[in-house]
């Protein structure tokens, strides 16, 4: 069960487009060279039958992810939440963020420890 005061990242996998602009909003955010991040979207591929094809993007905090806690401390959004263009990044109380997750069926619960 999660401390009441810990907070974590929710991100929805249906809805991530790949755009990468929460991956260079970290980058910026914490002025990293390029390559260097505290999340990385990756694109998967997957082979269907019939010569189809399925592609999917998987944003997922590196472990260089602090949430941002500069910004947090001062209520503020994570910079990957903040610039995510599709609006499937969530940041709050992992139990609040848990209870969402029951809602949808593709996403993934970030805490840093």
């Amino acid at each position: 069960m999660a401390k009441k005061h810990e907070f974590g990242l929710l991100i929805d996998y249906e809805y991530c487009t790949g755009c990468h602009t929460c991956q260079v909003a970290c980058a910026q955010e914490h002025d990293w060279p390029a390559g260097m991040g505290g999340i990385r979207v990756s694109e998967i591929i997957q082979k269907l039958p019939k010569g189809k094809y399925y592609l999917t993007y998987l944003p997922f905090p590196t472990e260089l992810c602090v949430l941002c806690k500069p910004l947090t401390k001062q209520g503020l959004e994570p910079a990957c939440v903040k610039h995510c263009m599709a609006g499937c990044m969530q940041y709050g109380p992992v139990e609040e963020l848990a209870k969402e997750m029951t809602k949808k069926a593709r996403t993934v619960l970030y805490v840093p420890r």
